[in-house]
């Protein structure tokens, strides 16, 4: 393990991995990723995997645009001989509240303002994209034939492998139990392997960014949440986009290999634990089998749960913070780090190298939460 580095990233997920790969290809030399456990054991790997447009904030639909882009064409940008199977399905939204079909009217003209080709469905017409979804109680669908999701493996195994051949070095069970800091200066990482001596971090932890932040004096106000997701043995091919419903609480796609996989809200709050209950399988079947009557006679496989990390306005927090010299921030995705990886990738090695940021990430700044400058986004699950 080397002693000095330009840069220690601590996380080895969809953020840290992305960062580090853009960082090399920008000309930074000497970067060093610290992952705890091996690669894609924190929320990357225990992820669904879904990527869309379709948002409600100017911010996210530029981010998930990004994203969207760059991972149509990922196995080319990193040159991977696998395939990270991106499957662009679509996104089908359904509204199930009249407060819902007004929101995806906005949605979905801020969304055609940024370019992103979006529609607005009758139950009626969706069911020329989901012929076997019962439509009951459903208003109005939203779609978009770009989103989709990808193999959450696949696409870090890419990204991890383009780095190294890029001289990045990855260092898989190595746990950071401190930072040096003197005189509000970052000097150096330590960790169970020994220390790193550095004027730069790039905090990319997930749900245990906030005992890191607190490491170097830094708060950084995110909070784990457990989140359950099952999946089903693989039949053949019925579904084609991902269906999701914020008010039914409920996304639910089919993968390439056929299996099913879906999840809910709401969470368990303020835990760090990925057991599993059957309270989730229980009501998890109820609303798969409510808008696709056909999931009744489908077996379930396993089931699993990861971590998201949650920020106070559910938004990513990017940058740096103002009161500790050296400390960069990717974190706080509350959710949606996986699709909005490829983009944080671009966007915190611009900023990390004094660049100008292809987006403007000002807003998503850690100090917004002091400035009371919060930016909520309507549309999660």
């Amino acid at each position: 393990m080397k002693k000095t580095a330009e840069i220690v990233i601590i996380g080895g997920g969809m953020a840290g991995l992305a960062t580090a790969y853009n960082l090399a290809t920008m000309g930074m030399k000497d970067i060093v990723v610290c992952e705890k456990s091996y690669l894609m054991s924190g929320s990357t790997g225990r992820c669904g995997a879904g990527v869309r447009a379709q948002w409600g904030t100017e911010m996210n639909c530029l981010l998930g645009k990004a994203s969207i882009e760059i991972f149509e064409n990922l196995n080319e940008i990193l040159d991977y001989e696998g395939d990270i199977e991106f499957k662009q399905g679509g996104y089908l939204l359904m509204a199930i509240t009249e407060k819902e079909v007004e929101q995806f009217k906005k949605n979905i003209a801020l969304q055609n303002s940024l370019g992103i080709k979006s529609v607005l469905l009758t139950p009626q017409e969706a069911l020329d994209i989901v012929p076997e979804l019962n439509i009951e109680g459903i208003l109005a669908c939203a779609f978009h034939q770009k989103d989709g999701h990808a193999n959450p493996f696949h696409t870090m195994i890419a990204y991890a492998e383009a780095a190294k051949r890029l001289g990045v070095e990855i260092n898989t069970f190595t746990e950071v139990t401190g930072i040096i800091v003197e005189n509000n200066r970052v000097k150096g990482v330590r960790t169970n392997k020994g220390d790193i001596m550095t004027d730069k971090i790039l905090i990319a932890a997930g749900a245990w960014s906030r005992d890191i932040g607190a490491m170097a004096g830094v708060d950084i106000p995110v909070r784990p949440e457990r989140h359950q997701i099952l999946v089903t043995e693989p039949v053949n091919p019925k579904l084609g986009p991902m269906i999701m419903s914020f008010a039914g609480n409920i996304y639910l796609q089919q993968e390439p290999g056929g299996e099913f996989i879906m999840g809910f809200g709401p969470a368990e709050h303020e835990t760090y634990s990925v057991t599993s209950t059957w309270d989730f399988i229980e009501t998890m079947c109820k609303k798969a089998v409510r808008y696709l009557p056909y999931m009744k006679n489908i077996r379930i496989v396993r089931q699993w749960s990861g971590l998201y990390e949650m920020s106070p306005d559910a938004q990513p927090i990017l940058g740096k913070a103002d009161g500790v010299e050296g400390v960069y921030i990717a974190t706080g995705y509350s959710g949606h780090g996986f699709m909005f990886g490829p983009i944080t990738g671009v966007l915190m090695a611009q900023y990390i190298l004094g660049m100008p940021t292809s987006i403007p990430i000002d807003k998503l700044d850690l100090g917004r939460f002091e400035r009371g400058e919060l930016i909520f986004e309507p549309s999660v699950v």
